[in-house]
C-alpha cells in the first residue's frame, strides 16, 4: 500500500511538461528528469514551463546551469513554445 509520499513515476522522453508538477516540486522534478534523460542517452530535450511571470523558467534555468552534463540551453523556437519552453542539449 503506497503513501502520498511515493515518488511520481513519469515516462522519460525528450519533452517534459511542468504543468503537471506542483510548484514546490519543480526543482526536484527537473533534477530527476535530467538525470534520467542523461542515463537514457537523450541529447535534445524540451522543457515546457509556460510563460507566466517566469518563476518556473528561472528555476529550470538555475538547475540547468548547475548540471554538469548540460551542454547548453535557451528559449525554444516560436513553433516549439518560444519563451514558454527551454530547449536543452546534453553532452
Amino acid at each position: 500500500m503506497g503513501s502520498s509520499e511515493d515518488p511520481i513515476q513519469l515516462p522519460i522522453d525528450d519533452v517534459f511538461d511542468l504543468h503537471t508538477i506542483p510548484p514546490r516540486d519543480v526543482k526536484a522534478a527537473i533534477e530527476e528528469y535530467l538525470f534520467q534523460a542523461n542515463r537514457l542517452g537523450l541529447k535534445a530535450l524540451r522543457i515546457i514551463h509556460g510563460r507566466g511571470i517566469g518563476v518556473q523558467r528561472e528555476i529550470v534555468r538555475k538547475v540547468l546551469a548547475q548540471t554538469p552534463f548540460v551542454a547548453n540551453f535557451g528559449d525554444a523556437p516560436a513553433e516549439a513554445g518560444g519563451w514558454g519552453a527551454t530547449i536543452v542539449t546534453l553532452k
